[in-house]
């Protein structure tokens, strides 16, 4: 399997940025998936360059109901014409951002609305044999502090992300996981994984959300050792982190964590052995 970072914060090759996500994944079978879409046409943009067809996807997943990983949907149906796109149910209700301007929308584009391509999602579900999407997420390790300025589905409900989804994929030994921006705290994420499948991930790709917390600097640095030593205790596991974490953020987390985690910016690749 080889997977590529198409959107991205940040890059090392020359590709361009903005703030978003977007992830391609090649499986050795010969099935390309799209794993969210930034919230422009870059996404096309930087895949052509890499090399990579849009055409080519035969499943798309939107993580969850922000417009920095779905905003891209209606150029992905002007490229693609075949691509089932898996959203959780209520994905498209309404998402709010509090700005020192007010509250901003951030959600995605309901014009879009209906489309027979859509498979609208909730719990667990199997996308084929080797694929399967899960919601539901629950507990309250290591919450993302930034959560607190995020509303929805009303302007004065805070957001409890039951719209996010996040995708296991098996192939060979591995079990990756794949998650947006882990709203839910990726360590809930992770206990959530072992509770379905009765192991850990052995490779990680996920957005921690860890920028813009909000707290100060000590209280900031406090959880984010406390989020490095409950990522530890996933030793078999190795974290590739991008997008909402924060480059600072994952500074710290590498400071703590070492090899056992890397920053994944546009235009890197990783090719996952059957080792």
């Amino acid at each position: 399997m080889r997977i590529t970072s198409i959107v991205e914060n940040t890059s090392h090759t020359g590709l361009s940025v903005e703030h978003g996500l977007s992830l391609y994944i090649e499986r050795k079978d010969g099935q390309v998936i799209l794993f969210d879409m930034g919230q422009t046409s870059l996404f096309a943009q930087n895949a052509e360059q890499l090399g990579l067809s849009i055409s080519a996807v035969d499943t798309a997943i939107i993580s969850h109901g922000h417009y920095d990983h779905g905003g891209g949907l209606r150029t992905f149906l002007s490229l693609n014409d075949k691509a089932r796109i898996y959203l959780h149910h209520e994905a498209f209700l309404p998402h709010f951002s509090l700005r020192q301007t007010g509250l901003r929308y951030i959600g995605l584009d309901r014009s879009l609305l209906p489309n027979e391509r859509f498979i609208l999602c909730s719990g667990q579900t199997d996308i084929d044999s080797h694929m399967q999407l899960f919601a539901n997420v629950t507990g309250n390790c290591c919450l993302p502090g930034g959560n607190r300025m995020l509303y929805g589905p009303t302007e004065d409900t805070p957001d409890l992300f039951s719209h996010e989804q996040n995708l296991l994929i098996r192939e060979d030994n591995h079990l990756i996981l794949f998650a947006g921006c882990a709203h839910c705290g990726i360590i809930n994420i992770l206990r959530h994984v072992v509770s379905l499948t009765g192991q850990s991930p052995s490779l990680v790709f996920a957005g921690m959300h860890l920028a813009k917390s909000g707290l100060d600097k000590a209280a900031e640095k406090q959880f984010i050792n406390l989020l490095a030593h409950e990522l530890q205790q996933y030793p078999d596991t190795r974290f590739y982190t991008m997008h909402c974490t924060g480059t600072d953020e994952y500074n710290q987390l590498k400071q703590i964590m070492g090899d056992q985690i890397e920053y994944f910016a546009c235009g890197s690749s990783i090719l996952i052995s059957n080792s």
